[in-house]
């Protein structure tokens, strides 16, 4: 047997026994879905649902229910210049880095209730846990609420060193822009650069979220092991034609931007359906110039979104999606240019000896788990430049997220929240 497999033989044994050893410590799953009710008061509306779009008075108003509940265990907790929520549990042992684990608690306008709350209100769960069982890890413990995840994860981005001053002027629903926002929070602008950690300060991060997506419901399985979080990449593509009298220009002496770009858009799904893999291509956004029902559109502008855990497919369909339009755009007679913006997201691989850990924890408890990629955005992917990190998913009913309808189900948050317990403290004993 070479040694990189006496490495790994060795490692999965040795998880085994730490998980072993903590079998009988589990969750309170009742008390986990009465925070995600207590979390949900915060913004109620009259209609019976929740708005907590990041920077809201609402926002600001749970914060400090976080921190008070945070406190209240002990732990160290503030409001770092980001306003991001950090609380540390010590550790026994003197220099060793935290082991960090957490979400948000922001949400998307008429959003739902679980979303990244659920790993939130886990990481609390969990430390409660730990308090009640008297249980005390080597490494610190730290749980980050992180800020104005749906916003542009910003929070993670700031740890990570890569919020960038231009970020500050934009703004969400609530007109704030992250600027104004990260004040409100509580933090400072003028300090963001003393958020960011470097590698190496940070021994391992974990998040737990719903799936927010159906494969997990629709395979009956309880646990997904996430593999990595897709990369993504936008651009405007710009269509330009010539706007002329709609009842006057014959058919074929037509500059229809409109046609060339709805073209476009059957070519996107086509092209992006070609590729062999699980990547995914989508015209969410189109305007057309000058908008009038009496006259041929003269511009059009569209976007494009690739998704993929490869940065080289992504790249791939793009370049198939832009020779395709080129080609569609002469034979309509008009001119076409891809502007790509600034909202790009590289892969993030999730570290492969968590990944592990997680399907380990998961098996020890009897639930059945899955690998899988992640194919929405999270704080995990940022925090995965700096750490190595770890995604648990658990199901999204019918595979419903951003919505009001959003739901997970107390078994499945409290199968999650076990994951994450027991995979910190077999990562407690393991990791540097």
């Amino acid at each position: 047997m070479n040694p990189q497999k006496i490495k790994q033989f060795v490692f999965t044994i040795a998880l085994a026994s730490f998980i072993s050893g903590y079998s009988q410590v589990t969750v309170n799953q009742d008390r986990l879905e009465q925070r995600i009710f207590d979390l949900a008061k915060f913004g109620l509306q009259e209609n019976g649902e929740t708005e907590r779009v990041a920077f809201s008075d609402a926002n600001i108003e749970v914060n400090k229910w976080v921190i008070s509940e945070l406190t209240k265990m002990g732990l160290e907790t503030h409001t770092d210049f980001a306003g991001n929520i950090v609380a540390t549990r010590s550790g026994t042992k003197k220099n060793m880095k935290p082991i960090v684990f957490g979400s948000h608690i922001d949400r998307v306008p008429n959003g739902g209730n679980y979303d990244g709350c659920v790993g939130s209100m886990a990481a609390l769960e969990v430390i409660q846990t730990l308090n009640e069982n008297k249980i005390k890890t080597q490494h610190p413990l730290q749980v980050i609420i992180f800020s104005n995840e749906e916003g542009g994860v910003m929070g993670s981005r700031a740890i990570a060193g890569h919020l960038g001053k231009t970020a500050f002027g934009v703004k969400n629903s609530t007109g704030y822009s992250m600027g104004e926002g990260i004040m409100r929070l509580g933090g400072d602008t003028t300090r963001i650069a003393e958020v960011a950690r470097k590698k190496g300060d940070v021994a391992a991060f974990l998040e737990l979220h719903i799936e927010q997506g159906g494969t997990l419901e629709k395979e009956n399985i309880e646990i997904g092991v996430v593999e990595g979080i897709v990369g993504l990449k936008w651009w405007d593509v710009e269509f330009t034609g010539f706007a002329n009298h709609a009842g006057t220009t014959p058919m074929d002496a037509r500059q229809d931007a409109l046609l060339a770009a709805a073209k476009y858009i059957v070519a996107v799904n086509e092209i992006t359906n070609s590729f062999e893999g699980a990547q995914v291509g989508t015209v969410g956004r189109i305007k057309a110039n000058p908008g009038a029902p009496n006259v041929i559109p003269g511009k059009v502008v569209a976007s494009l979104e690739i998704r993929d855990l490869s940065s080289d497919v992504i790249e791939k369909v793009f370049h198939a999606i832009k020779t395709k339009t080129e080609v569609i755009a002469a034979s309509s007679n008009v001119q076409v240019e891809f502007h790509p913006l600034d909202t790009t997201a590289d892969p993030a691989i999730m570290n492969s000896e968590i990944q592990k850990t997680i399907a380990e924890s998961a098996k020890s408890l009897g639930l059945t788990f899955k690998y899988m990629p992640s194919g929405a955005g999270h704080d995990a992917q940022d925090m995965a430049l700096i750490a190595p990190t770890g995604m648990i998913f658990v199901p999204s009913k019918g595979g419903i997220s951003h919505s009001p309808k959003e739901f997970t189900s107390a078994k499945d948050m409290a199968n999650g929240a076990n994951v994450l317990l027991k995979t910190l403290l077999s990562m407690d004993k393991m990791v540097d």
